[in-house]
């Protein structure tokens, strides 16, 4: 059992009630509670229990009843701010950053699937019709991003789904925010590709004894029919050492035919058509080389990696369909194009030319895959410094994803090697869209300025996707060029063209409205304090690499000084001591100071350079809900679990505990608490777990039958149903080393090389006096 102490939480000042705060702001008469609660100041120095009961969910915007039932979901497109400010004045006034963030392939439950012959879109600016147009009449719609008026096409006139005629504002385009179009040829540079997955494998001794390869052969086997596809899908094989072998696959054989390509300073494939099969086809040849591949290198002492020669050669492989090369790697690359010195030096880790590639070879080579529509995903299973910083270009280039294991070994490391399992399985089987392009449009007046995520910009608006997964989010900064007083809303539409691994092309629209708004105070009740958090990580990511590491934290202590001084200077009439921030915002600095000592942003020389890279891969990548995971974990306490607010799901209670603030104040030595966190080094998702004694796994509930066991399992359900890749439970007791590791997350606290949670407020106020 994890016995911690608590001490008495200090008593609370007393919230101004909303019929005095309403009389304060003056002139809001008539706005919505929740608005003015959003409004409400706090004073951080005073109120100690500033988190909501529930996670945070995202603000909703100050729309009318039936706008905002038509409004895009804020889990695949939300705003930092969801009350557009008029001028970039206003913006700048209120000193918040006005961007977007996007997570455009997620898995929907329900999504509205239309084939028609023509797909409607304004002539002028090309916006996808959508529920926040105006139509002038039956035969007439107004663009609402750059008010074009356009003429309704004749077959717009019927409706399938009512399967009436003259009622064009009630088809599915204009009734719902998210929805997927059957491309024409219009939408086709080339026939559709074959969904085409190639798998890069090191084989060198290092590879051997960290023994991933059992591993993965074995999944894939088991998943081999889960592969998204059709019967024109295929699959090749390629590993290396210091060598590059590829494998014959064509059907008729008897077994896989192996053919080594010792050259690696000039790679040749040596055979085009049998080296990337049909699967259906070849599925026995594929089985026999999944089953056989173990074994075949188990006795390598081969040290040397040739990984540049290797990708050049998939390179060579894929150009001609395009698809997604998987590549495993477990050590520093060193023979051949790309290869790689050690830059580890423990006492400079944190040294901005570090964080940035050693040879652009890995961009270079990425380029020319998204030029060829191939996208490369790098699983990192590495136990020595691999020089992240420079393979990772491969990826983010090519719009792939990067896993990462640190420490992996299958004996060793049990917990990595059930994580890499895990990870493994949901990426056979995930949703994948090929040979992709995604268009970000916006209302006339604004304008985007930065993109953030792994993909290749082919123009100021397009970014280019050569493959693009449910898992992956963007991230966009925007601005405001011209004055936005003519509308009383602003619009963005994302459009997501790609081929499914069906071999149809399709284009998924998404488009989110917003109220502009000509007074600070709306801007700060609209304030997404989680959406504005991450986007400020995306950007202090950037300014790690391209200035230095303290450059990138005190630019995110000066957006706390910012905010805190704009809304004192500006919102005059609520000016009280001490640090005073719109109830919405309350949230602000902590989580900044939680930002600050992630691996991503966190100074010291403790964090090892690859593991700080991924850490910075993750923020530009993951979406929002995954981030703040990382960023601030749930902490709840379970002992006391009650029904009394419960969700009633499928006949199922789901109790929903209170949140606690992440201190060891808040924890007790007879509780039990469980903390809901993406472990950052390993990206696992571990609940740490304090329970009866009786519970000796450490990795598994065991179903008692009294009312508090049922409790705990049917919320642990509850939150491994609301994520994307299943999640791992660790069991900590009392004398378990991992104590550490949950007390790093009680971001709070005073640790080693950071402050606590009220001396960095103490902070923020000496650098507002300055």
């Amino acid at each position: 059992m994890l016995f911690l102490s608590l001490s008495a939480c200090q008593t609370c000042k007393p919230f101004p009630n909303l019929s005095q705060l309403s009389a304060a702001l003056g002139g809001l008469s008539g706005v919505p509670e929740l608005e003015v609660e959003a409004l409400r100041p706090v004073n951080l120095l005073q109120e100690r229990n500033l988190l909501p009961p529930r996670p945070l969910e995202a603000p909703e915007p100050n729309l009318s009843p039936d706008l905002k039932k038509v409004n895009c979901s804020p889990h695949t497109f939300r705003c930092t701010l969801t009350s557009i400010p008029q001028t970039q004045a206003l913006l700048n006034k209120a000193r918040l950053p006005l961007g977007l963030l996007l997570h455009p392939f997620r898995d929907l439950q329900q999504l509205p699937v239309i084939t028609s012959n023509t797909i409607v879109r304004c002539r002028s600016c090309r916006t996808y019709i959508n529920p926040f147009v105006t139509f002038l009449d039956q035969r007439r719609w107004k663009c609402n991003l750059c008010y074009r008026v356009n003429d309704v096409p004749d077959e717009f006139m019927y409706n399938p789904v009512t399967r009436s005629y003259g009622e064009p504002h009630k088809r599915p385009e204009v009734q719902n925010s998210t929805v997927e179009f059957i491309a024409s040829s219009d939408y086709m540079l080339r026939p559709p590709q074959p969904a085409a997955y190639l798998f890069v494998l090191d084989v060198s001794h290092n590879a051997v004894e960290a023994g991933y390869l059992k591993y993965f052969c074995e999944l894939l086997l088991d998943n081999l029919d889960k592969l998204p596809g059709d019967t024109r899908t295929r699959v090749g094989f390629l590993t290396f050492d210091n060598t590059i072998h590829f494998y014959n696959l064509q059907e008729g054989l008897s077994q896989p035919q192996m053919l080594v390509v010792s050259d690696i300073d000039d790679v040749f494939i040596p055979s085009h058509d049998s080296l990337m099969v049909n699967l259906k086809e070849s599925k026995e040849l594929v089985k026999d080389l999944l089953t056989s591949l173990p074994a075949m290198f188990s006795q390598s002492r081969e040290t040397h990696s040739a990984l540049g020669p290797a990708l050049q050669a998939a390179f060579k492989l894929m150009s001609p369909t395009g698809g997604r090369v998987t590549v495993f790697q477990t050590q520093l690359p060193t023979l051949g194009a790309g290869a790689l010195q050690s830059r580890e030096d423990p006492n400079q880790r944190s040294s901005t030319k570090h964080l940035g590639p050693a040879t652009d070879f890995y961009k270079k080579l990425a380029l020319d895959c998204s030029g060829q529509q191939i996208g490369v995903d790098l699983f990192l299973l590495s136990s020595q410094y691999a020089d992240l910083a420079s393979l990772s270009c491969i990826s983010k280039y090519s719009a792939g994803s990067i896993f990462y294991y640190p420490s992996f070994h299958y004996i060793h490391n049990p917990a990595q090697l059930e994580k890499f399992q895990r990870d493994l399985e949901r990426y056979f089987t995930r949703k994948i869209g090929f040979e992709a392009v995604m268009r970000i449009r916006c209302t006339k007046g604004l304008s985007i300025h930065t993109f953030h995520g792994n993909f290749f910009v082919r123009s100021t608006d397009l970014l280019s996707l050569a493959n693009v997964n449910p898992d992956s989010a963007f991230a966009v900064q925007m601005s405001i060029e011209d004055s936005l007083a003519d509308s009383s809303l602003a619009c963005f539409q994302a459009a997501l063209l790609y081929t499914s691994s069906k071999g149809k092309r399709r284009i998924r629209v998404h488009t989110l409205c917003l109220p502009v708004v000509n007074q600070l105070s709306d801007v700060y009740a609209g304030a997404d304090v989680q959406a504005v958090t991450c986007l400020l990580a995306n950007m202090a990511i950037d300014r790690s690499i391209s200035s230095s590491l303290s450059d990138a934290r005190d630019a995110l202590v000066n957006a706390v000084v910012d905010l805190v001084s704009a809304y004192k200077s500006n919102v005059s009439n609520l000016q009280q001591s001490g640090l005073v921030v719109p109830a919405a915002m309350r949230l602000f600095p902590v989580y900044i100071l939680s930002l600050l000592k992630q691996k991503a942003l966190r100074t010291g020389t403790s964090t090892r350079l690859d593991e700080r890279v991924f850490a910075m891969c993750e923020f530009k990548t993951q979406p929002l809900q995954q981030l703040m995971r990382m960023v601030h974990p749930d902490l709840y306490r379970l002992d006391n679990m009650s029904d009394q607010g419960a969700l009633h799901l499928n006949d199922t209670v789901v109790p929903q505990p209170h949140l606690l603030h992440l201190s060891a104040e808040r924890l007790s030595r007879d509780g039990a608490f469980l903390m809901d966190s993406v472990e950052k080094t390993t990206m696992l998702l571990t609940f740490w777990f304090s329970f009866l004694s009786l519970y000796e796994s450490q990795s598994h509930i065991p179903e008692l039958e009294t009312p508090l066991s049922e409790r705990v399992r049917a919320f642990l359900d509850w939150l491994q149903d609301n994520r994307a890749f299943s999640s791992m439970i660790h069991i900590v007791k009392d004398d378990a080393s991992a104590k550490a590791t949950f007390f790093q997350h009680l971001v709070e606290d005073r640790s080693e090389s950071a402050s606590s949670y009220y001396e960095f407020l103490q902070h923020i106020q000496q650098q507002m006096s300055k």
